[in-house]
């Protein structure tokens, strides 16, 4: 098995400051100015991932690059990681790619299981999903959110059964749920704040603000 590391360990290492660790694993986003500005930063990627033997998700859009180097099955952050991250935010800045950890983020959905039926199955043949350990489901290219599964008895009276779990920085959480809850939304529960907020939106369904994933140890 590949070393890992924590969240808390991965931001000790020196080079990393502008990732974050999301609900996928650290995560870095990169602006451009145009689609061919993105792409310059492709090469320097590659090259570093086959120093670091890290294997990195690449998209490369007008607007940005996103790199993430996503966790597989239960592995968790491996610790070259570190050493990858900042080669390639030196290769970002070397481009004059200015990094935004603001809006690095993952949405995952929590779908629960009224009266402990297991439906697992049919999400993951509707969405064309492969499973991750006993609780999970992943689109097979980690394009679509991750999907959890929690049996529940009963109705939940306070929101919607089923909700999405938004994973943010942590030193940006806080201004998300300020955000959410001035577009109308209300605060359920803030007992584990600020690991994670539980909102609901005008209408009932819920939204985890969660930033744990950027800061355990």
């Amino acid at each position: 098995m590949t070393e890992s590391i924590t969240p808390a360990a991965f931001h000790r290492a020196p080079g990393v400051e502008a990732w974050r660790v999301t609900g996928s694993g650290p995560h870095a986003v990169f602006t451009a100015a145009s689609l061919a500005d993105a792409a310059r930063l492709v090469a320097p990627i590659t090259a570093a991932a086959e120093r670091f033997d890290v294997l990195p998700d690449i998209d490369v859009r007008p607007e940005a690059v996103v790199v993430r180097i996503p966790n597989r099955g239960d592995d968790g952050i491996p610790a070259a990681a570190t050493g990858f991250a900042a080669e390639v935010s030196q290769a970002a800045a070397g481009l004059g790619l200015a990094a935004d950890p603001s809006r690095a983020q993952t949405v995952g959905i929590y779908v629960a299981q009224h009266s402990r039926a297991d439906v697992r199955p049919f999400f993951l043949a509707a969405l064309g999903y492969e499973e991750l350990g006993e609780t999970d489901a992943v689109d097979p290219l980690r394009t679509g959110p991750q999907l959890a599964f929690n049996p529940i008895d009963g109705d939940n009276p306070g929101r919607g059964r089923t909700h999405f779990d938004v994973f943010v920085p942590a030193d940006h959480a806080q201004a998300r749920v300020d955000a959410a809850l001035a577009a109308g939304g209300r605060l359920v529960d803030d007992a584990h704040a600020p690991a994670w907020w539980s909102l609901a939106s005008p209408d009932n369904h819920g939204v985890d603000i969660a930033s744990w994933t950027d800061t355990f140890d």
